[in-house]
């Protein structure tokens, strides 16, 4: 099948909700892609997030290959290795006390919801259900997960949405204090706000919201579904914030490409949920679940040390092109603020000249694997540094 042949049956079969780039990808390595015709891509989106370590790593094929060999799937009413291998390795790593496993994003949020809402529930009884979220938030594209997500662009359509939530001003300490009042069972945020553009959280402003809902018994549930498991130079993004969260949840880059999500519950939140609260078919599936051990057995010290050398170093070459206004972000998680350019025309001319880049509403963003070489990161920069010369100002 040919590219053109590819997208007349994509048009005909798919439901069409993606805004595709006129490309079509059929095979990669690292941080390297080709397309139907042979074209070379250097990727810096790593799948937004998800490919940890690349496409198609050796080690993480043979682990997701082995356990192939031995079983694909069986349900949760059985105990499986690879399942409680992944368990024990993000508790072991993170200081945190149970998980339960999920399949996306989205869908370890709606867990952590239902969670918090639950503790507070058989601790205080009903009428302190509300959870405090920020603007410029994004947590999710269910109905629930929607109205949890802090932007009005999202809020469209789909009415009627989950009811229960306020948004706080982010690193705005006074206005988020002020809506912790006796309704608030949670406080949700994300560490670096993500499809908003790249923007991480002051970190006084994160310690005295957890130091808030300490005293008032109210969780605080941290969103790392695209900031974690080593994107911004820490297995989780937490712990450079000086703080344990009572709820974490995870994706993405989790299960190195297959779908795999996780919430993480410290000592006090482990009791939240009990049989029957929560379940999903797929959660823990041995297949993803072995790529989960292999990506997060491979979050080593060194490794992570790795992570923040190469965003300083990318941060550093952004900041002295052209139209680079400003650059965000932590570690290889990152987002460009052009002046006199607009992003679909540079996210356009990467396309047409081989780098792969995505947007965070009027930001560049970038994601690139974690396991990306210098000559790959040198070779999509020049790209970018070249775009940046020739386009013209807007």
């Amino acid at each position: 099948m040919n590219f053109s042949e590819l997208k007349e049956q994509d048009q005909a079969y798919v439901l069409p909700t993606y805004a595709r780039f006129d490309a079509g990808i059929a095979s990669g390595k690292n941080a390297r892609c080709q397309d139907f015709d042979g074209k070379q891509y250097i990727d810096f989106t790593s799948g937004i997030g998800v490919n940890s370590f690349g496409f198609c790593n050796d080690g993480w094929i043979a682990a997701v290959t082995e356990q192939l060999h031995k079983l694909q799937h069986i349900s949760n009413l059985y105990y499986t290795a690879p399942c409680v291998q992944a368990a024990r390795l993000l508790c072991e790593k993170t200081g945190m006390d149970k998980v339960f496993f999920s399949t996306s994003g989205a869908e370890t949020n709606e867990g952590a919801i239902k969670a918090a809402r639950k503790y507070s529930f058989s601790k205080y009884g009903a009428g302190r259900s509300n959870i405090v979220t920020l603007y410029n938030s994004f947590h999710g594209r269910t109905i629930t997960t929607l109205a949890a997500t802090g932007q009005d662009v999202f809020h469209q359509y789909f009415f009627p949405f989950t009811e229960g939530f306020t948004f706080a001003i982010p690193n705005n300490i006074e206005d988020t204090l002020d809506k912790l009042d006796d309704s608030v069972c949670a406080v949700m945020l994300e560490l670096v706000q993500g499809e908003g553009g790249v923007m991480p959280l002051e970190k006084e402003y994160v310690q005295k919201v957890a130091a808030a809902c300490r005293e008032k018994d109210i969780l605080l549930i941290d969103d790392e579904v695209q900031a974690g498991v080593g994107r911004t130079g820490s297995l989780y993004c937490f712990s450079q914030y000086g703080i344990l969260p009572d709820i974490v949840t995870s994706a993405k880059g989790l299960g190195g490409g297959l779908p795999f999500g996780a919430i993480l519950f410290n000592k006090k939140t482990a009791g939240a949920l009990g049989k029957g609260d929560h379940a999903t078919t797929f959660g823990g599936n041995p297949v993803a679940s072995a790529g989960a051990c292999y990506v997060l057995e491979n979050m080593t010290d060194a490794f992570l040390q790795t992570v923040i050398e190469k965003g300083a170093y990318i941060h550093k070459k952004l900041s002295a092109m052209p139209h680079v206004k400003n650059v965000s972000g932590l570690g290889l998680m990152i987002g460009i603020d052009l002046e006199g350019v607009t992003v679909p025309a540079v996210l356009q001319a990467g396309l047409e000249n081989g780098l792969l880049l995505l947007s965070a509403k009027h930001r560049v963003r970038m994601l690139p694997p974690l396991s990306i070489t210098y000559e790959e990161i040198d070779e999509g920069l020049a790209i970018l540094q070249k775009i940046l010369n020739q386009i013209k100002a807007e």
